[in-house]
């Protein structure tokens, strides 16, 4: 059963940068597709990005620009890069090996880490 533990998260301020980690274990990164995903208070849990296992990103439209997904596949680990951090940012972010980009093509999740931005 592959697991994932995320770190990296934070408070930082409108503007600033963070660069989030998911760590796999169980299994090899090579072959899996791994998707970032956030929830914000009161909110659905939403994708934010993915890298397929043949390498290629995919981006929610209003992360694009900012954010940058990649995978170290030697070392077991997809970073999530962020920039430009706006409040609208704020959530628990989550990593999860996926089937398919979205909430529902989910296979196992992370455990999560917060990710604060505020003045």
């Amino acid at each position: 059963q592959v697991q994932l533990v995320e770190s990296g998260g934070g408070l930082v301020q409108p503007g600033e940068s963070l660069r989030l980690s998911c760590a796999v274990s169980g299994g090899t990164l090579n072959y899996y597709s791994i998707g970032w995903f956030r929830q914000a208070p009161g909110k659905e849990r939403e994708v934010v990005s993915c890298t397929y296992s043949d390498g290629t990103p995919h981006y929610r439209d209003t992360v694009k620009g900012r954010f940058t997904i990649s995978r170290d596949n030697a070392n077991n680990t997809v970073y999530l890069q962020m920039h430009s951090l706006k409040p609208d940012d704020a959530a628990i972010y989550y990593c999860a090996t996926v089937d398919r980009c979205s909430v529902e093509g989910v296979d196992s999740w992370g455990q999560g880490t917060q990710v604060t931005v505020s003045s």
